[in-house]
């Protein structure tokens, strides 16, 4: 049998009619709520990495993502920001351990390097007093903060247009603009709809409330900034039916390689399946080593097959078909930390948690199931940073259902289904190493109960180009 067309069929948004919400958990109910129909949507955004000028493309996906979803919730998992951006040379840090004065003296350098010897003195140590030293700081950072805002109002107005709450965590390059993820945090907090707490002085069993993010009644349990728990309750209201959990994943080792969860956050996560009193699904940027697991171990010269990451780059790999969903591609290596943090045997022994859900690596679109616990990734909804072709460019749709609330169905929306041709030829394009035999069992989410049961998946068919390429931005 063909899969059928699954061409997303988009109801413009209307501003004007009041009676179609776009999230019912915000303009109806109040809070995070499993709704009449049995079902609870959460949209997942993945690394957009953009400076303060967001693509025309990305904001175009976002919109029309939202408006073929119709989600309770989005949540941005991380690399919001390209902090490596030319826009924020002056307050650039490339590790978090860094001292502030060193993206103004690498900006001097790159300038050095540029027009000669005359500017040559400003590779040198600055020989300013501290006090201005300090002055010249603030104003960059104040500058910095400025173009944050900036791009976060143009990647956040189409959420802002639809009154769709959101909720976001950080990957391994928000921090390069020179801002710490509570400075970022407070930036976010400035925008109607934003979820996350404050956190400075979190008490992680308390629960708190966020004003200004549209639902009064819903509750917070947070524990840093970019790590909190939202409980989804059930559609009569009375008790947890779900919940879900962001988590600050870490961005780089001082040994080399990617980092891991703080070691508050993992106790958190330890904490939140008896705070919530239900199965949680974790969202997060830097997946585990556990990802490999849903790969298989291939020789070098097999047809699509992927080098992998860092402790992983001895070895090739392909999907494995018999553990992931129709219609999941791989396209890179997982890039995962080198040693493994712990994490999913938090997430395992449990028995708290329906899986876990990353970005990172921009060219992966994948989900299985390992050892009980579900295992996203969710390749790149930007259009300024590394990915696949510009049609397959994609926001992740996770629907659950009340009748069998830990057993979600997730589907990715692709550009080209929702919005068409791309606007221009600028996002860094590669091919996919892995190419579905079968469009399978996959779902289409966005198509009414009837015409679902029949439908093929949408991310089925994919056509991969024959030599993968490796290279990305890190």
């Amino acid at each position: 049998m063909h899969a059928q067309s699954t061409r997303a069929r988009i109801r413009p948004h209307d501003p004007t009619n009041d009676d179609v919400p776009v999230s019912v958990s915000a303009a109806r109910l109040g809070r995070l709520q499993f709704h009449a129909s049995g079902k609870f949507r959460v949209l997942q955004l993945a690394d957009i990495q953009d400076g303060p000028v967001i693509a025309k493309d990305t904001v175009r996906l976002i919109a029309a993502a939202l408006d073929a979803s119709r989600p309770d919730l989005v949540i941005f998992t991380g690399d919001q920001i390209a902090g490596y951006d030319s826009a924020y040379s002056k307050t650039y840090r490339k590790r978090r351990w860094d001292t502030g004065w060193d993206g103004m003296v690498e900006a001097g350098r790159s300038v050095g390097t540029l027009v000669g010897g005359a500017l040559q003195s400003i590779t040198a140590a600055p020989e300013l007093p501290q006090a201005k030293r300090d002055e010249a700081r603030a104003r960059a950072l104040a500058h910095t903060r400025d173009l944050v805002r900036r791009g976060a109002a143009q990647m956040l107005q189409p959420l802002i247009d639809r009154g769709v709450p959101f909720a976001v965590t950080y990957g391994i390059h928000d921090f390069q603009c020179g801002l710490s993820n509570a400075e970022l945090d407070a930036i976010y907090r400035e925008f109607p709809g934003c979820i996350n707490p404050e956190s400075t002085a979190a008490s992680p069993t308390t629960p708190r409330t966020q004003p200004g993010c549209g639902m009064p009644d819903q509750p917070i349990y947070a524990c840093e900034p970019g790590t909190f728990a939202l409980p989804v309750r059930n559609m009569e209201g009375t008790a947890n039916a779900l919940g879900l959990v962001l988590v600050d994943s870490g961005d780089y080792a001082r040994e080399g390689g990617y980092g891991r969860p703080s070691d508050a956050a993992l106790a958190f996560l330890a904490q939140v399946p008896t705070l919530v009193g239900a199965r949680s699904l974790v969202f997060q940027h830097t997946p585990l080593p556990q990802f490999y697991r849903l790969l298989r171990e291939v020789p070098s010269t097999t047809a699509y097959a992927i080098q992998g990451y860092r402790a992983f780059d001895q070895h090739c790999y392909v999907l494995d078909e018999s553990k992931t969903l129709p219609g999941s591609y791989l396209g890179e290596g997982v890039s995962c930390p080198d040693r493994d943090s712990g994490e999913f045997d938090v997430l395992r022994t449990s028995g708290g948690y329906v899986g876990l859900f990353a970005g990172q690596d921009h060219r992966n679109g994948f989900v299985g199931t390992v050892d009980g616990l579900l295992l996203g990734a969710t390749p790149t909804s930007g259009f300024q940073a590394y990915g696949p072709a510009p049609a397959r460019r994609a926001a992740r749709l996770i629907e659950f259902d009340i009748r069998h609330p830990y057993e979600p169905r997730t589907q990715l929306l692709e550009f080209g289904e929702l919005v068409g041709k791309p606007s221009g030829n600028k996002a860094y394009t590669f091919a996919l190493s892995h190419v579905p035999t079968s469009a399978g069992d996959a779902v289409n989410l966005l198509r009414k109960p009837g015409v679902l049961a029949t439908a093929a998946g949408v991310a089925a068919g994919v056509v991969a180009a024959l030599n993968a390429m490796r290279p990305r931005r890190r």
